[in-house]
């Protein structure tokens, strides 16, 4: 049995992750802390468990095996560093971090302290994603030359999103740094890694951190990616569109379609075809983190990961404030 603590009902997934643990065989929540004690209280009563306002204690607890942290964004490096050198295992809500120094310090305590680390990267578990990270590895596209990924909801237009994901303090951004996040890391996953991005953000609700935003990545392998995002479309299904030398990939819609023509698949299937099957999904991010604690199973969203989507965000975000194209690594 695996006990973790809640840390913070700040993210808007806190209650989701919380659900999943509650809901799992192998694991249940002890103790709930939070930087803002009303909330966490509150956090705590829904859960059945005590609320625990010092971090210092909870982190001290021998009973507590993992930690689930919900913070803040900006409150990453402070709060993981502490659970790494109290030898906690870390499940971690998306991004590690809005810097690249704050990704890299993270990185280097929970490499020290040897405990299992997971960062929630959803879109890499399902399986029409699966099948493009497929596809490419086996090169039936050719040369990948185009990535376009959009992932954007109605959140702010539509007023559902709570007034503290608007807090450039808190979260370091708005809808790259959260929404964002997922294109970032699928971008990097099928096409490794970065030279460039240029970044465009724009504050069409007044908003101190940006609601629609665009970034433009070059790889070292040649291939583009454009990264489209929003909190203000209605109706806007995730979609990925992979083109290639030799073929394409379309993936999206309102049903999530997959679709693919490669000419090297001439005398075997001809036109645009529906694969009869997809991958299976991987675990969730928790679920994995679960089997390598109890099981020594494999994580697929691990630490390098993380700092590989914290030094992508580091850029664009450098990108839009600079008005110029950035080049990485970034230094």
């Amino acid at each position: 049995m695996v006990k973790f603590a809640m840390l913070s009902a700040w993210h808007v997934h806190a209650p989701d992750y919380a659900r999943e643990i509650n809901q799992h065989p192998e694991t249940r929540i002890a103790l709930v802390w939070d930087s803002d004690p009303v909330r966490g209280e509150a956090f705590a009563r829904e859960l059945g468990v005590p609320f625990e306002p010092e971090l210092e204690k909870v982190l001290n607890n021998e009973e507590i095996d993992a930690v689930c942290v919900n913070t803040p964004t900006t409150m990453h490096r402070e709060v993981i560093i502490a659970a790494a050198r109290a030898g906690k295992h870390i499940f971690t809500e998306k991004v590690l971090a809005t810097t690249i120094e704050d990704a890299y310090a993270i990185a280097k305590e929970v490499n020290q302290a040897g405990v299992k680390f997971v960062i929630s990267y959803p879109h890499r578990a399902q399986p029409h994603n699966l099948f493009a990270k497929q596809i490419v590895e086996q090169g039936l596209l050719g040369d990948v030359n185009l990535l376009r990924i959009r992932n954007a909801h109605n959140g702010t237009s539509a007023g559902w999103l709570p007034p503290h994901f608007y807090s450039l303090e808190e979260c370091g951004g708005g809808a790259m740094m959260d929404l964002g996040a997922h294109g970032m890391y699928l971008a990097a996953w099928l096409l490794g890694k970065p030279k460039r991005i240029s970044a465009t953000f724009t504050h069409l609700t007044g908003k101190e951190v940006e609601d629609n935003a665009v970034a433009v990545i070059e790889f070292e392998n040649g291939a583009t990616a454009i990264n489209e995002t929003s909190f203000l479309s209605a109706h806007s299904p995730f979609s990925l569109e992979l083109y290639g030398t030799e073929g394409s990939l379309l993936i999206g819609g309102p049903n999530r379609q997959v679709q693919l023509r490669s000419n090297l698949l001439k005398g075997e299937v001809e036109g645009w075809v529906q694969p009869a099957e997809l991958p299976p999904s991987l675990p969730s991010a928790l679920q994995q983190l679960v089997g390598a604690v109890l099981r020594d199973e494999p994580i697929h969203f691990n630490i390098d990961d993380a700092v590989v989507l914290t030094e992508l965000m580091d850029g664009a975000y450098r990108s839009h404030k600079l008005r110029r194209q950035i080049m990485f690594p970034l230094t």
